[in-house]
């Protein structure tokens, strides 16, 4: 297990699947990443790696073939290397490999980069092509957020706001996992949209046209929040176990299938192309603050 400190907050991270397992707030003393119940939701915040979300048949197409790729894609579930740390700084990798390359044709490099600053945790995706031809990839955060933040208080009590007006547009998933093409609004209340028990009923809550790039998680009746800025995603989730105590803010580059013919992967939906030798970075900033 990696630790990062610092005098506001002490995060944890697992080598399997670079994945952040806590988020404590030294000042308050709360936690404020969900535990990973595993009778409930058995992670924390997996990092989504080469794909987002489910792809048809559990199968990608590459060149006309199909290779077998697993809901949200393998990296969660991989052991990276830890390439260097300090006390507020981690550099993990994941590399192309005989298994990789079972499922995901293509030479690379999936390198995950935290850097802990006051009361923030940057957290940069690094891509690099190690290929001798043109790759495509997706990639997301899933992070999962205690609420209440303490046990007086109920889930019903927190919200979130966003950082501009939205007129929220819905992208509605079926029970396979797929979008179907249908759309719903989602009110809000000047910026705000409160959580209920009941909103993620029909699974995750899928903006793809927001305006803002920063939301956050926030009580009524407490002063601490937290705050996700995503300002290279475009597209955000919002999700929950149905009765569990936890939301997952979720920024994205691509997302799941549409219902219908399965495509190539350069045909998917927000798959990004990164050239022979080049690398691609994005970047979300995860903050625990006081109002």
């Amino acid at each position: 297990m990696i630790t990062l400190e610092n005098d506001h907050l002490k995060v944890s991270i697992s080598t399997k699947g670079a994945e952040i397992t806590s988020i404590y707030n030294k000042v308050s003393k709360v936690e404020h990443l969900w535990q990973a119940d595993p009778a409930v939701w058995p992670w924390h915040a997996p990092n989504l790696f080469p794909v987002v979300g489910g792809c048809k048949d559990n199968q990608i197409r590459v060149q006309g073939q199909s290779f077998p790729m697993n809901r949200h894609g393998f990296a969660r579930n991989m052991e990276f290397n830890l390439l260097e740390s300090s006390e507020t700084y981690a550099q993990l990798s994941l590399g192309f490999s005989e298994e990789t390359l079972k499922s995901y044709p293509y030479k690379f490099q999936f390198q995950l980069l935290y850097d802990l600053s006051d009361q923030e945790l940057r957290i940069t995706y690094k891509v690099i092509n190690e290929d001798f031809q043109d790759i495509y990839f997706s990639v997301g955060a899933h992070p999962a957020f205690n609420v209440p933040f303490h046990p007086a208080e109920n889930f019903e009590d927190y919200y979130i706001e966003f950082e501009k007006p939205e007129s929220l547009e819905n992208h509605l998933i079926s029970s396979a996992g797929f979008f179907t093409g249908e759309k719903e609004t989602v009110d809000t209340e000047e910026r705000i949209l409160p959580l209920t028990r009941s909103m993620f009923d029909r699974d995750a809550l899928v903006f793809k046209t927001l305006e803002s790039r920063t939301v956050r998680l926030k009580s009524r009746s407490r002063s601490q929040y937290i705050e996700v800025s995503y300002p290279h995603f475009n597209y955000l989730a919002l999700w929950s176990k149905p009765g569990a105590d936890f939301v997952c803010i979720e920024p994205w580059i691509g997302c799941a299938d549409s219902e219908g013919a399965q495509l190539e992967i350069h045909e998917k939906e927000g798959m990004r192309k990164l050239e022979k030798g080049h690398v691609f970075e994005v970047d979300y900033i995860i903050g625990v603050y006081q109002s």
